[in-house]
């Protein structure tokens, strides 16, 4: 039942490393908008032979425009169908953000100042030593105070310093960290492990997460339920699913038995989620995972459980909570329904252009601006410290396919209406069409309001 309650985590593609440390960059795509849209001659032609390279993430293949669908317009008549004429995804002006773009990839590429996908190794390693450094301050200090009344204050700030490492690991997986694959590697295992986190296992899964983003069955992370699936489930699985606080909790299952529909293990080798020359890699982190299983092990027995209950475990769950908030959040809650794809309505672009940023306030700056998602989701490649001005430059581009995230007040609280809006809301999509909108189980939505 637990992988039945997951719908897979995090969000932020991994680079993929092979053979001695080099970066292996995947086939730049054609032209990323949808197949239908006519464009211009000198404009199709731009897109379709212009060669760039997106040097992280860009999937392994890319729907083309030119490409034919030897089904004509029964795919049409399927993706409508199952929109109800689109409408629940429009604005109110006619903008329906499940049409194709009219711009590519490169077109966003173009607007985006050179300096922003310059790699400062220095500067990464200096986030690292300031959150590395708050992070032993932290416990330090409450383990000398140890109060009941700092206690709780000390769980909150630790927990977002164990997601802030988190973040800087998963830098480490895109390569973004640096242009060197081994100090990227390194690190990220320092990191990741701390915080019980298989590096290469998760690098790998959420590669997948940023090669498929936004298609509704190969998406790795946050994917919707069919509506077959989700009428299959049991009315416990489904209240786990969608009642709060059990999502926010789902990560280190989700590291176990991944997603619902699928199969496999981030620790497991063998598992469908590598390939076969990636089996050492993943070995290599299990091994690092373990390695700190076993140092909390000896730490809980030199200090007593209730101290690293106190001091590791507790923070833990935050981070946990914080990084299943997050990575819901971009890709679920906007006011406006977004899109999820299948077959050839499908593209790298179009399934990016479902991602949302988010303000978080005072926390923007510790979590390293994760926030904005929407241009690290399309060139993942992109400094944490430059998506601010990258995501800025893009947005005369972008043009109302950017969905502007609502202020925030110094702490995110406003975002927790959000969550729980989407929860009782966005339950499934139809078994059905190409361009698919969630859509809501009353019953259970009318029975969680009822009891509120």
């Amino acid at each position: 039942m637990a992988r039945l309650v997951l719908s897979g985590c995090c969000g932020l593609t991994p680079l993929r490393l092979r053979g001695r440390g080099a970066i292996a960059l995947p086939a730049p795509p054609s032209l990323a908008a949808g197949p239908r849209r006519p464009v211009s001659a000198a404009a199709a032609g731009g897109a379709i032979h212009r060669e760039w390279a997106l040097r992280v993430s860009a999937p392994t293949r890319l729907t083309s425009v030119v490409e034919e669908d030897n089904r004509g317009e029964v795919v049409e008549e399927e993706a409508r169908g199952s929109l109800a004429a689109a409408a629940v995804g429009g604005d109110g002006d006619g903008f329906d953000p499940g049409a194709p773009p009219p711009f590519g990839l490169a077109e966003i590429r173009a607007a985006i100042p050179k300096h922003c996908w310059v790699k400062d190794p220095w500067r990464s390693m200096s986030y690292v030593l300031r959150d590395v450094v708050v992070v032993l301050g932290l416990a330090a200090a409450a383990a000398r105070v140890d109060s009941w009344l700092v206690w709780p204050l000390y769980w909150a700030a630790q927990g977002t310093m164990f997601w802030a490492l988190f973040v800087l690991g998963h830098d480490c997986g895109h390569g973004s960290f640096s242009s060197n694959a081994k100090l990227n590697s390194v690190v990220g295992h320092i990191l990741h492990s701390s915080i019980l986190v298989p590096y290469h296992g998760w690098r790998i899964s959420h590669r997948t997460h940023h090669q498929n983003h936004g298609h509704v069955e190969k998406d790795e992370s946050w994917q919707p339920l069919s509506e077959r699936l989700y009428n299959s489930l049991d009315y416990m699985t489904k209240k786990l699913r969608f009642t709060m606080p059990f999502p926010m909790l789902a990560f280190p299952l989700y590291l176990f038995a991944r997603s619902p529909g699928k199969k496999g293990s981030h620790f497991n080798p063998s598992s469908d989620l590598f390939q076969p020359n990636e089996k050492k890699d993943v070995i290599t982190s299990t091994a690092s995972w373990l390695a700190m299983v076993g140092i909390l092990a000896g730490l809980t027995f030199v200090m007593g459980p209730l101290k690293m209950l106190k001091l590791y475990a507790v923070p833990y769950v935050i981070f946990v909570m914080w990084l299943d908030f997050v990575t819901y959040l971009h890709h679920h809650g906007h006011e406006d329904k977004l899109p999820w794809y299948r077959g050839k309505e499908w593209s790298y672009l179009r399934g990016g252009l479902t991602t949302l940023d988010r303000d978080y306030g005072w926390i923007n700056n510790v979590h390293h601006d994760i926030g904005t998602h929407v241009i690290h989701h399309l060139f993942p490649q992109i400094p944490h410290y430059h998506l601010v001005e990258a995501t800025e430059a893009a947005k005369p581009v972008l043009g109302k396919y950017y969905k502007e995230p609502e202020k925030s007040a110094p702490l995110p609280f406003h975002l927790l209406g959000v969550l729980a809006k989407s929860l009782n809301s966005d339950h499934y999509v139809s078994d059905t069409g190409d361009v698919v909108y969630y859509q809501t189980d009353l019953k259970t939505s009318s029975s969680a309001q009822s009891s509120d």
